[in-house]
C-alpha cells in the first residue's frame, strides 16, 4: 500500500491527512475527516449524492481521487451554514420540502448552489437541467425545483 500526505482546506480549515494514492475525495471526507454529510450512492458518479464543491466548483466527489484535491479548497454540505443559521438553499429545502428520505439531498443542495452561481434568476428549465445527474427516487423533483426557485429569491448567504 503507497501513501501520501496531502493539503486540503475543508470547510475552511486547513487539514493534512495520510491518504492511499487509491483514495476517493468521498473516502477521505467521510472516513478520514469523519463529515459524513456527504454520502455514497452508487460510486459511479452517476447519483450526484456525493457532490461538494472544488474551489467553488461542484464536483462528484466518488469520481476522482483525493490526491486531485491537492492544495485545493472543497466545502461539504457541513461548511456551507453559518452557526445555527441554515444556508439560504438548507432554509428553503426545509421550508418547501424538498426532501424526504434526505439520501440525495446533500448532493441536490450543493448542486442548488452552483446553478445559482450560474443563473441567478433560473428558469425552472435552467434548474432541471442543472439537476442533471443528481438522482432522487422520493420526491418527483417538484419541491426540489420549489425549493431552488425560492433559494433564488433569497438574500445571498
Amino acid at each position: 500500500m503507497s501513501t501520501t500526505t496531502i493539503s486540503i482546506t475543508v470547510n475552511g480549515q486547513k487539514k493534512s491527512v495520510e491518504v492511499d494514492r487509491r483514495t476517493l475525495l468521498v473516502q477521505l471526507i467521510r472516513d478520514h475527516l469523519g463529515l459524513t454529510g456527504t454520502h455514497v450512492g452508487c460510486d459511479t458518479a452517476q447519483c450526484g449524492c456525493c457532490t461538494v464543491h472544488l474551489d467553488g466548483r461542484a464536483v462528484k466527489s466518488c469520481s476522482m481521487l483525493a490526491l486531485q484535491a491537492q492544495g485545493c479548497s472543497v466545502t461539504t454540505i457541513e461548511g456551507i451554514s453559518t452557526g445555527d443559521q441554515l444556508h439560504p438553499m438548507q432554509k428553503a429545502f426545509q421550508d418547501c420540502h424538498g426532501l424526504q428520505c434526505g439520501y440525495c439531498t446533500p448532493g441536490m443542495i450543493m448542486s442548488g448552489i452552483q446553478i445559482l452561481k450560474h443563473h441567478p434568476n433560473p428558469t425552472e428549465q435552467q434548474i432541471r437541467e442543472g439537476l442533471d445527474g443528481n438522482i432522487c427516487r422520493c420526491t418527483g423533483y417538484e419541491n426540489i425545483v420549489r425549493s431552488i426557485q425560492q433559494a433564488a429569491k433569497a438574500p445571498a448567504a
